[in-house]
């Protein structure tokens, strides 16, 4: 099981790492009473693979939770269960400007006292968490996406990615709706028109080589594939999750699915699993 806590600073970004986790098919749980935490973990090692991956928001809302934070997680250790820390944090001028603009008071504030000796008490409580902490993410100065893109960075121990889904679809039926992108390959040789052709699909070796193997179609394939190239990390450093791209012919059964399928093999020899769908193929 993937056990990942989440502390760190009130106001400085737990609960939208909690957000973005669950995006990332995590069960999050937020400020869960840290008494409880041997035995949920071990209800999710029981779980079979169910809740494979955990997440687990701490903070001072709990000033006792607080206190029993390190028993607990040293109490996983004696349970042989591997945990990470992210602790979240910003600067206190930051952290006082979120406050007065939330409205909302500190959970740390005493009486007549001022949002700026919270925070600071707040730092020194949690200062234990911190040193022990795999992770660190400041959030000063951090938009959405770029917290999004540090978190998605730490979990999968690399550059962040999107999942990538290349759609064959015919013009005649619509477009996908959900399309982030559109290709027309209605400039290519129809199959249609070959009798022998006709009845196969792009997923046919002869179609494939039909649509594919003439000199305008190796030039589109290697243009598109540059294009994509330079545009994916772009679009997973804006946080994107998923990326959907549509490729279009005229009824979507030979030329598009011919192309896509050969998309979808290219830009997963370099972008990770490429999923690949074929809307049309039995319209066509």
């Amino acid at each position: 099981m993937e056990l990942l806590i989440i502390s760190g600073l009130s106001g400085a970004g737990k609960s939208q790492a909690a957000d973005i986790l669950e995006d990332m098919d995590f069960y999050c749980v937020d400020n869960m009473p840290l008494a409880l935490l041997p035995r949920f973990a071990e209800l999710c090692l029981a779980s079979k693979g169910r809740y494979d991956r955990v997440a687990l928001v701490t903070d001072v809302r709990e000033r006792e939770s607080l206190d029993a934070l390190l028993p607990a997680l040293d109490g996983l250790w004696k349970m042989g269960l591997e945990y990470r820390i992210l602790f979240v944090e910003a600067d206190v001028a930051t952290l006082v400007r979120r406050y007065k603009s939330s409205r909302r008071p500190h959970p740390m504030q005493q009486p007549g006292g001022t949002i700026d000796d919270a925070v600071r008490r707040e730092v020194a409580a949690l200062s234990p968490v911190r040193e022990r902490a795999d992770y660190i993410i400041n959030t000063t100065g951090l938009t959405a996406s770029m917290l999004q893109g540090r978190i998605r960075e730490i979990i999968s121990g690399g550059g962040p990615r999107c999942a990538i889904t290349v759609t064959a679809f015919g013009y005649k039926y619509g477009l996908p709706m959900d399309a982030d992108l559109v290709f027309d390959v209605r400039f290519l040789p129809n199959p249609f028109y070959v009798a022998a052709l006709r009845p196969q699909s792009g997923l046919d070796a002869d179609v494939a080589d039909f649509v594919l193997s003439r000199a305008e179609a190796k030039e589109f394939m290697d243009r598109l594939c540059a294009l994509l190239d330079f545009v994916i990390p772009l679009y997973s450093e804006e946080g994107r999750y998923t990326l959907h791209i549509a490729v279009g012919c005229t009824g979507g059964r030979h030329r598009s699915v011919a192309v896509a399928n050969e998309l979808a093999r290219r830009l997963g020899e370099k972008h990770g699993a490429v999923t690949a769908a074929f809307r049309d193929i039995e319209k066509g």
